[in-house]
């Protein structure tokens, strides 16, 4: 026997695009005892005993748990509040970009400019020509310069 009409109500069933008078097709064919095996899963769904009947009260009841459900009030967000994301995103480039000049500007001061490194190089010159003796004089002076000056205008 060709159950095509059948399936093509199953299909449209399970799309929820049947009329209830293809519902009770439906329900007629499941409860008949000679059934094909392929469709034998779906007869517990046709044949169920079990159907809910709602009470006369339903739409009240529904009604009052809706209307139980607190209002949700929507806060007021100002233009200040709705980019403060923005202004802390710039603040953080403004830090990095601060911080980055501010440790690239003694290298591009004194390393680019040939004179600064040419003053550089004559004074490594000058402390490489102390001798150890001198260096070591040097140490020694005392930190007071009215003495110092002292003992070079006896001289």
């Amino acid at each position: 026997m060709d159950y095509k009409y059948i399936e093509h109500l199953l299909d449209r069933y399970f799309e929820a695009e049947t009329s209830l008078e293809e519902e009770q097709i439906l329900r007629a064919f499941f409860s008949q005892e000679n059934i094909p095996a392929e469709m034998e899963q779906w007869r517990a769904l046709f044949t169920s005993d079990n159907d809910i009947l709602l009470g006369d009260d339903f739409d009240a009841r529904i009604m009052e748990a809706i209307e139980e459900q607190p209002a949700v009030k929507a806060r007021e967000v100002s233009l200040t509040q709705r980019l403060m994301p923005l202004f802390k995103a710039v603040a953080v480039v403004a830090i990095i970009i601060t911080i980055g000049s501010a440790l690239q500007a003694p290298w591009d001061k004194s390393w680019n400019n040939p004179q600064d490194y040419a003053k550089f190089q004559q004074d490594l010159d000058s402390v490489a020509a102390v001798s150890p003796v001198q260096a070591e004089n040097i140490g020694d002076w005392s930190a007071d310069s009215a003495s110092i000056m002292m003992e070079q205008s006896q001289n």
